[in-house]
């Protein structure tokens, strides 16, 4: 596996596994892939899914998957995980919910030459015009496969799920009251959580957790020990930590952070 240079609200990697790849988890992020070789085997929904080369993945915030090898020679792919807001955003605030696509291996040109485009340079990072194009071309393919009804979400609601963001960005590493979201955004805590999960693809808790494990695997990377690594970041411990991150990336923090330094 090896990261590949990427901006604000992005991540890209590309890798290659045989076998077993990795045990359900979920992001909170759209991941959104292409596959170079092999048969990339996953289970998504209820089904078992098989994406061959030169097909591309769409796969939804929040939702669990898996990932395995179709063939004994392996697999190899790319893939870019993008920030909801990012999506909603280049959508112009023109629809009602993010873009669900109801399958996620597709040969649909549009989400093809999209998905290859956000992951072409391998090598460098992208200027910032050139990942905006990228996004704009995600959001657009994602949003026509999916058949999103048009009209705007609200000021008001989008003004609220911004403001409990940006609160829950700033104090990941503490425990957030629901009465804290309530007073800062003007909402009761379950119209909040409709709006969150319809503009962002997750929870208010699940972004938290998100928000959380972004630091710990900055300190993984820093070099941190896995319990200064929890107690730093707001987990009760470090099997806390643990048993959330692997939930999230399908791996051990040890097992992470093993294959970041070999890579």
């Amino acid at each position: 596996m090896r990261v590949l240079p990427a901006g604000p609200g992005l991540e890209r990697i590309e890798a290659f596994f045989t076998g077993h790849a990795f045990d359900p988890h979920r992001h909170d992020t759209y991941a959104v892939g292409l596959t170079l070789s092999g048969v990339q085997c996953f289970s998504y929904r209820g089904a078992s899914r098989d994406s061959l080369a030169g097909q591309a993945i769409v796969l939804h915030p929040d939702e669990v998957h898996d990932g395995r090898s179709g063939i004994e020679t392996g697999f190899t792919y790319r893939m870019i995980y993008v920030e909801p807001r990012l999506i909603r955003e280049a959508l112009g605030g023109v629809v009602r919910s993010l873009p669900f696509v109801p399958t996620p291996v597709t040969g649909d040109p549009r989400m093809v030459v999209a998905a290859a485009g956000a992951l072409a340079a391998a090598d460098r990072a992208m200027e910032p015009l050139e990942t905006d194009q990228a996004v704009q071309a995600l959001a657009e393919a994602m949003a026509a496969l999916a058949g999103v009804p048009r009209g705007s979400a609200g000021v008001v609601a989008a003004r609220a799920v911004d403001i409990a963001r940006d609160l829950l960005d700033a104090h990941c590493g503490r425990v957030v009251e629901a009465e804290e979201l309530e007073r800062a955004t003007g909402m009761n805590r379950w119209q909040l959580a409709r709006h969150f999960r319809a503009q962002l693809g997750t929870s208010p808790y699940r972004y938290l957790t998100m928000r959380r494990l972004d630091r710990v695997r900055a300190a993984l990377l820093a070099g941190d020990a896995l319990a200064d690594a929890a107690a730093a970041c707001g987990f009760a411990d470090q099997s806390h930590m643990t048993r959330q991150f692997k939930q999230a990336y399908g791996v051990s923090p040890g097992q992470w952070r093993a294959v970041r330094r070999a890579a």
